[in-house]
């Protein structure tokens, strides 16, 4: 039998930690990365896994990295904290590992919930997917350095896509999905001051081809109104991040400009 290990990092997720980790005994090992927590996530962490590892990694390629490189097993899975593997999923990934098959990385389809709502129809756009590469042989998996969606690479083959798949609990409710497009787009404007990706006017197009390709071509319209929704995030979602990176850049700017023109400060009377 190969050695399956099964990594998760996570930040302040005392909350929704211990549900997830309750369902990966199937793993041969489980290793959580903690980042920077303050809450009760490390105790839970210690219930449940057989490796902790604490630290400082405002990143999330080199807090996956470091999770992955920690682990000890021949395969890795990749798990949230806010996701659950389902006993049919579970089966199926032992079940492959164990089998030795010739490919180095497989999808894993993922069933997108907002509270209890499952939609499955338009994801996309770098606010949501319907699959992911999270199961990969150790070492054949890299991550970027952006600060949001880091560019993943793989050595090796692709496997078929499984059959089972991961339940994401993605957002709370609608105002929790409005608050991680801040989030989003604050982290994706803070890359794009070191690397623009286009103007506003080739973002607006951007918006709408985004737009189109969530709600149509993937079929967001079978989904009602929360189709039209997540399309409107992922349409958004690089068009606030570009004007963002641009006016808080401008904003930075203007504030130095300011401080260059204010006349000198006294200097303080010291005292004889």
């Amino acid at each position: 039998m190969a050695c399956l290990s099964v990594v998760l990092c996570a930040h302040n997720e005392e909350a929704v930690l211990e549900h997830c980790l309750q369902r990966l005994t199937f793993a041969d090992e489980v290793v959580v990365l903690l980042d920077r927590c303050s809450d009760g996530s490390e105790a839970i962490a210690r219930r449940h896994a057989d490796l902790v590892v604490s630290g400082d990694f405002p990143l999330e390629g080199p807090r996956r990295a470091a999770a992955a490189a920690a682990a000890r097993g021949e395969w890795v899975l990749e798990i949230d904290a806010d996701e659950i593997v389902p006993p049919a999923l579970a089966a199926e990934v032992r079940a492959l590992v164990d089998s030795a098959p010739a490919a180095d990385y497989f999808q894993v389809p993922v069933e997108n919930y907002v509270g209890e709502h499952l939609i499955r129809h338009g994801w996309g756009g770098s606010f949501g997917t319907t699959s992911v590469a999270r199961l990969f042989r150790r070492g054949t998996k890299t991550w970027g350095l952006e600060h949001v969606h880091p560019t993943v690479r793989f050595r090796g083959r692709e496997g078929d896509i499984l059959r089972h798949g991961i339940v994401h609990h993605v957002d709370t409710d609608i105002g929790d999905m409005m608050r991680r497009l801040e989030r989003y787009t604050a982290l994706r404007a803070a890359d794009l001051t070191v690397r623009p990706r286009g103007g506003v006017a080739a973002n607006l197009f951007r918006a709408a081809r985004r737009f189109y390709k969530c709600y149509v071509a993937r079929k967001g319209y079978r989904e009602g109104d929360w189709g039209v929704l997540i399309a409107l995030m992922a349409a958004l979602y690089p068009l606030i991040s570009t004007l963002r990176a641009r006016l808080e850049a401008d904003g930075v700017a203007d504030a130095a400009l300011r401080d260059r023109r204010a006349p000198p400060r006294p200097l303080p009377r010291i005292a004889a």
